[in-house]
């Protein structure tokens, strides 16, 4: 995921002649260290932070060296009227859970990211909106938070979700790490994809062309969301504020052979 944001960066970045610098701040908060002096001791143009959350200290010491500041994806509500893009991540979960219903599944799980996390929290929202103008009633059992947006997730989770009495026939993932976790959970629990159980995933990461059989999921524009980032950071840094301060770019449900109607039928 990180790889596609960097290619959207660089892609505009190299258009003005300018060099990209990237830095994982999480490790190096890991570390003690003020990654915001750091980013500031490189002198830069402006900054892109990705799923990143802002404290008011980090914002001071950019906003006092008169380097812009956009988020990417943040973790949570945009503080400090700060610039931000992100996705359409509400109306992803909603085209993902109305798939499933439209091929006739009524037990579907939710594997959701971290709850504190916008996007997670979005995705779920979705999710439920679409189920609930479906007539399909909250199962709580059903719905599973993971710690990260991560293969184990998908793991764990899948495996206590198929383990049930009466186990979902059908998992929505927060994304497609998470439902590669499923596609193994499946497998162990000898569970078929898409015969016994179809998976979804988001994002569309290459991967999810080549794993077996392709995963149905929710396409976020990744390499054109760094590419808004960075246009409107350079726009900042120029002295013109951006038309919008939140931009949201818009998701697409890719079906592919992971999703079939339950109980067998393959599309």
């Amino acid at each position: 995921m990180a790889v596609e944001i960097m290619h959207g960066v660089e892609s505009v970045a190299s258009e003005r002649g300018m060099a990209v610098g990237f830095t994982d701040v999480v490790h190096q908060a890991s570390e003690g260290r003020s990654y915001t002096r750091l980013l500031l001791a490189r002198e830069p143009v402006g900054v892109i932070a990705v799923h990143l959350g802002y404290a008011p200290e980090q914002h001071t010491m950019l906003a006092a060296s008169s380097v812009p500041l956009v988020l990417l994806d943040p973790t949570g509500d945009p503080e400090y009227a700060l610039p931000s893009v992100g996705a359409t991540n509400w109306s992803g979960g909603i085209s993902a859970a109305r798939h499933l219903l439209d091929l006739g599944h009524r037990r579907i799980a939710v594997i959701t990211g971290p709850t504190d996390r916008l996007c997670a929290r979005a995705r779920l929202a979705g999710a439920k909106a679409a189920m609930d103008s479906g007539g399909i009633p909250e199962d709580r059992r059903l719905v599973r938070s993971g710690q990260w947006f991560a293969f184990e997730d998908g793991l764990s989770h899948g495996r206590e979700l198929l383990r049930l009495p009466d186990p979902p026939t059908a998992i929505m993932c927060g994304n497609d790490l998470q439902a590669l976790g499923v596609y193994e959970a499946a497998r162990l629990a000898g569970r078929r994809i898409p015969q016994d159980l179809s998976v979804v995933g988001f994002d569309d990461l290459p991967m999810t062309r080549w794993c077996g059989p392709p995963m149905t999921t929710v396409r976020q524009p990744l390499a054109e969301m760094g590419a808004v980032a960075t246009r409107m950071v350079l726009a900042l840094a120029e002295g013109r504020p951006p038309a919008q301060r939140r931009v949201e770019l818009a998701t697409t449900l890719i079906v592919r052979d992971s999703t079939a109607p339950p109980g067998g039928a393959v599309h």
